[in-house]
């Protein structure tokens, strides 16, 4: 058996952490849903026998899901930034967490149907970002016209 991580990403959801967890396993590379466990007792957010936990990893980030009821909502305070490399990577990641029931935000950032906020960032924003001056400046002001990242504008606005 592995060793458990030492840090874990826990993430509260109202009752449906699998689902969300099976979505993250099917959607992104390195990630899969490794355990469910039931509550022994009843608890706030439901009862004895219920689904309580789920372990999964996202992109190779070890997290559990907690079914603990709709006291605690997801915000933006909280999300995945997904580094990708191409505008197809970029399409895909977008288009699977917006097509199943999320919401598209500004400047690369969307919600997935469990209130779950996500970074879809283009590596060559970052880059550009990174470099600093004049670059920095003219991917910032592009990026900051978009919805969902366009990789070859990000690229026309760092060449100048």
């Amino acid at each position: 058996m592995a060793k458990p991580a030492k840090n874990t990403i826990c993430l509260w959801y109202d009752k449906d952490a699998a689902e969300a967890a099976r979505f993250y396993a099917a959607t992104f590379p390195d990630s899969q849903v490794t355990a469910v466990h039931k509550a022994p007792g009843d608890f706030p957010g439901g009862k004895a026998g219920d689904e309580l936990t789920v372990e999964f990893t996202v992109l190779g980030v070890p997290c559990i899901g907690l079914n603990g009821g709709p006291v605690f909502k997801h915000s933006e305070a909280f999300s995945f930034q997904v580094a990708t490399d191409t505008q197809e990577e970029t399409d895909r990641y977008w288009d699977a967490i917006v097509g199943n029931g999320g919401q598209e935000s500004a400047c690369g950032w969307c919600k997935d149907k469990w209130g779950l906020s996500w970074q879809i960032t283009p590596r060559t924003l970052t880059e550009a970002l990174a470099k600093g001056g004049d670059e920095a400046r003219r991917a910032f002001a592009a990026m900051m016209t978009m919805t969902k990242i366009d990789v070859a504008a990000i690229d026309a606005a760092r060449r100048g």
